[in-house]
């Protein structure tokens, strides 16, 4: 009985201190060599640890004895943002999942995983049966009552099920606007407008330490239209709506989902929603928080946007072996100007500038002046190549990636151009000559 009891004793300590895993399989398994692993904050994603995909795909992380529950992140490439999922570990069991790029992720073991996976599945379904409904044109209002009543009772059903779950909070949070009558299409989407953030908790630290706000946020940006509103115009409104919304989120959390939104307009080109962001929420909380690096990529970006002055710059120009310092903005002597970027070791540089030239030599009606830069080490290379372009206005910009010049406009790689009018204001940025040029020619 004696040797029971310390048997006991002994084993109880691994008991209590049991650990778990996270594994899965990739496929196909040539695609994924490296796995990490994070575990997700308000605020920050916490690197755990990393593993090596297996020739079958497979992959494993023994999560420490004293792994807190909650989300974790699986990064399988760069940039890391982008390719992601999430996980729930709830410190009782391990997980199981396949993933496909296609596909997405699929859980073979874990309750709580399996269960929102459901779910999802459920209420999408519905959603398409609504959506079909109103597509058809269908007149059958208890049908769709029908449809209504289906999805209030799945709803409850589930939010049964995860009682007591890290599950329950993306259950609820995910609370659809469900009619209690009929309501006719225009009626339908009004409400679901409405009512989109009804059942978002904000500050519900679960939800902050996951993708559901970005991803509840870019759906109803994106996802909601208004008949008339142009998709600027819908975008600012909508980002007005959902700023309300988060406007008793902590700074931190909300520098976060905003520095999200905005990035994405910037992706997509979308300046002026980008600065309306950034003008009327995000540069406040970057200020609030003292993200100096923030506010300067603000300020940076705004100023650089279509329609605004280009920054100035002096620059020495010498004539007749005289020197005189002249600024950008002093420049009367043509129509448009084209402030270049180069360096006279990149080979894209080389390649187009003489491409630039000649085109140039045939717009001959048009009074263009090139303003070409070259970020540079020194003046060595440069003074001989800058020899073979006379006509441009050449100016040296030493310290190459730390050039204050190229600092001004946000340079990060040669080529790159600015076309401005004859006020200095910025009317395009295009990618590259072939970009320039097609410009140039409409």
């Amino acid at each position: 009985m004696l040797f029971r009891i310390v048997a006991l004793l002994i084993l109880l300590p691994n008991v209590l201190l049991a650990q778990h895993t996270i594994k899965g399989v990739f496929t196909p398994a040539k695609d994924y060599k490296v796995v990490l692993l994070y575990k997700v904050t308000p605020t920050v994603s916490e690197y755990i640890t990393n593993t090596e995909v297996q020739k079958d795909g497979s992959f494993q992380f023994q999560l420490d004895a004293s792994a807190e529950k909650g989300i974790y992140r699986i990064v399988y490439a760069v940039p890391q943002e982008d390719y992601n999922f999430d996980v729930i570990y709830n410190g009782k069991e391990d997980v199981v999942l396949a993933f496909n790029s296609e596909t997405g992720v699929s859980f073979k073991s874990s309750t709580e995983n399996k269960l929102l996976a459901s779910y999802t599945s459920s209420m999408s379904a519905i959603t398409k049966s609504i959506n079909n409904y109103f597509r058809e044109g269908r007149k059958d209002t208890l049908a769709l009552k029908t449809i209504f009543k289906t999805q209030r009772e799945a709803q409850t059903r589930y939010e049964k099920l995860a009682d007591n779950t890290i599950t329950l909070h993306f259950i609820k949070a995910n609370r659809p606007y469900i009619p209690k009558k009929y309501e006719d299409v225009k009626t339908y989407v009004k409400n679901l407008k409405i009512h989109y953030f009804d059942n978002i908790d904000f500050n519900n630290k679960i939800l902050q330490s996951s993708s559901f706000l970005q991803e509840r946020m870019l759906n109803y940006v994106f996802g909601i239209s208004t008949d008339g509103k142009d998709d600027i115009t819908n975008y600012k409104n909508n980002i007005d709506v959902f700023c309300d919304a988060i406007k008793t989120v902590p700074a931190n959390v909300k520098r976060i989902l905003l520095t999200d939104l905005w990035q994405e307009m910037v992706d997509l080109g979308l300046e002026p929603v980008a600065n309306h962001i950034s003008n009327h929420y995000l540069l406040d909380v970057a200020k609030l928080l003292k993200d100096n690096e923030l506010v300067d990529a603000l300020i940076q970006y705004t100023n650089l946007s279509i329609g605004h002055k280009a920054p100035d710059f002096s620059f020495v120009v010498e004539k007749d072996k005289q020197k005189t310092t002249k600024k950008l903005s002093e420049l009367n002597s043509a129509e448009k100007y084209i402030v270049l970027f180069w360096s006279s070791t990149c080979s894209h540089c080389l390649d187009e500038i003489p491409q630039l030239q000649k085109f140039l030599k045939t717009r001959t009606k048009e009074k263009i002046k090139v303003i070409a830069i070259g970020l540079e080490d020194d003046n060595k290379i440069w003074k001989e190549k800058i020899k073979a372009f006379p006509e441009f206005i050449h100016v040296l910009g030493l310290g190459k990636w730390e050039n204050p010049i190229g600092n001004k406009y946000g340079v990060t790689a040669t080529p790159t151009y600015f076309l401005l009018n004859k006020e200095k204001r910025i009317i395009n940025k295009p990618e590259n000559f072939e970009a320039l040029k097609a410009v140039l020619v409409k």
